[in-house]
């Protein structure tokens, strides 16, 4: 007579009890009481994550371009200011410095759209590779101009590079790293991006804008060098046909003891199911009503996410600061903004699967209504001529708090749900417009800011950007769906209207890949 009993079966990999070599299954089985049996679990069904030290080495090779985008885009902060001192050889008039503070994301969103074409035709390595040289030269050029424009020239160069980076860094590492240190690794390109605002902010404080540029034009080369120690992503490599290559690709990514056999396959098998899928329809269905909800949604984080002013705040910190009157030093300022910027990445990694999306943006909007509400306040009575000297420390304390409700909700979640909310069918196609929209949006926050603060002050800027986040909690309330828990299928099918509307099923997700874009828009 059969019963049906629960048998919790623990493997040891290589004789070893080490938690990383444990396998629990739960499973049902028919069976005699009195039976004995033994099962034997494939090697491949084992998490083999004792030869990680070549993923490591491919996360942090492409993660030192991601430092050198997050210098590149705190630069304009501290040099401005330094251009501004009278000692200084050159001088940017306000709209001027207005230019040379857009003109990056603004040459940023040009090189996203070159991006896709070239990691489809030269490969995710050699299209991160191509950027760390005119990353160089435009420093280089910064740092030797004699008039605005070579600077803005730089600018230029230096914003086309982080466009193509921002799009080919995260397709690299999702190509690349295994399932089981994906939570991990793919934490770095965030944390170094970070860890660029960082140096430019501490070295901003002791260099001139010319000699921060030179620095700036060294931080690539670690990038330049470690790049030619990995291979290409063996997905591209079996999209072109180069089977061989693929193989020795994924073993050196997997360890050479590893076997590769079955992960080889089903990658093969993906990758020819993904070309058979890939047709011209996709565009043409971009904007059809079946699509346009996820796709609005998408595209309405990314707006909320650009017009809280993030990158102003970012771009323009000395200036605030100075402008505020702070009692503290505003290159100090700058530095604990910094400092906060990165230590907030840890807090958006470890909370974003515990407590949910909405959650987090309703904190992230409501901590960013707060904040600016307050700095506006302190700006406007400050413009009246109130004695605000004995609350010089304001201005930081509504900095460092809005920089950890952008980090913890609007910064890192609107990338991660594109990924989830977007159909597979319209995936690529509506994940670049919401890429371009996004640095459509940087541009014009960055150079209207100093106009914007013109025409109505700075506690007016500052009031319009709270005004936006406020609105922006009652979109996430009302059209942003909850993504935690759910498996990407029945997103797209609860999104879509495609088919009936099923229980969820909970799927594992590693949020941090959210956060590779190395920006400071995903701080």
């Amino acid at each position: 007579m059969g019963a049906r009993c629960t048998t919790y079966i623990s493997v040891y990999y290589r004789g070893t009890s080490l938690v990383s070599y444990i396998l629990s299954v739960n499973m049902k089985v028919l069976m005699r009481a009195d039976t004995h049996f033994d099962i034997e679990v494939p090697r491949s069904l084992t998490s083999d994550v004792n030869y990680t030290w070549s993923q490591v080495l491919a996360a942090i090779s492409v993660s030192l371009g991601s430092m050198v985008i997050g210098f590149a885009s705190a630069y304009t902060s501290p040099a401005l200011a330094s251009m501004a001192k009278p000692n200084s050889t050159l001088h940017a008039t306000d709209e001027q410095a207005s230019w040379i503070g857009s003109l990056m994301p603004l040459s940023a969103l040009i090189g996203g759209m070159a991006g896709g074409p070239l990691i489809e035709s030269i490969g995710r390595r050699t299209t991160i590779l191509s950027t760390a040289v005119p990353f160089i030269l435009s420093f280089l050029l910064i740092s030797f101009a004699i008039n605005i424009p070579m600077i803005m020239a730089g600018r230029c160069i230096a914003g086309f590079c982080v466009g193509i980076g921002s799009l080919a860094l995260p397709v690299y590492l999702g190509e690349t790293i295994q399932p089981e240190v994906r939570g991990s690794l793919g934490l770095l390109p965030t944390t170094i991006g970070n860890l660029g605002i960082l140096i430019c902010f501490i070295a901003g404080s002791y260099l001139n804008w010319s000699h921060l540029a030179l620095l700036g034009a060294v931080i690539p080369v670690p990038f330049l060098i470690c790049m030619f120690l990995i291979p290409e992503t063996p997905r591209w490599l079996i999209n072109k046909s180069k089977h061989k290559k693929a193989r020795k690709a994924l073993q050196w990514l997997r360890g050479e003891e590893t076997d590769i056999s079955r992960e080889f396959t089903e990658v093969e098998k993906n990758t020819n199911q993904a070309e058979k899928d890939d047709g011209s329809s996709a565009c043409s269905e971009l904007f059809s009503k079946r699509y346009a909800r996820p796709l609005l949604i998408s595209i309405g984080l990314m707006f909320f996410q650009q017009m809280s002013g993030i990158n102003a705040v970012i771009f323009y910190t000395v200036r605030i600061f100075q402008d505020a009157g702070s009692t503290i030093d505003e290159n100090l300022c700058t530095i604990i903004v910094g400092i906060v910027n990165l230590a907030s990445t840890f807090i958006a990694t470890m909370l974003i699967d515990r407590l949910g999306r909405k959650i987090l943006l309703y904190a992230s909007s409501m901590l960013m209504t707060l904040t600016l509400l307050t700095l506006g306040t302190f700006f406007y009575f400050k413009s009246r001529g109130t004695d605000v000297s004995e609350y010089g420390w304001l201005p930081l304390m509504s900095f460092v708090i809005f920089v950890i409700g952008f980090s913890v909700g609007f910064g890192p979640i609107p990338w991660l749900m594109m990924g989830e909310i977007l159909p597979a069918k319209i995936r690529g196609s509506a994940a670049s417009l919401a890429t371009a929209f996004n640095w459509s949006c940087t541009f014009v926050v960055t150079k209207t800011f100093t106009d914007m603060i013109a025409l109505v002050g700075s506690h007016g800027a500052f009031w319009i950007f709270g005004g936006i986040c406020f609105t922006g909690l009652f979109f996430v309330i009302i059209f942003v769906p909850e993504t935690q828990g759910k498996s990407l299928e029945d997103i797209e099918r609860n999104l879509t209207g495609s088919g009936p509307k099923v229980p969820v099923r909970a799927v594992r997700r590693m949020s941090s890949i959210a956060n590779l874009k190395p920006m400071p828009i995903s701080l």
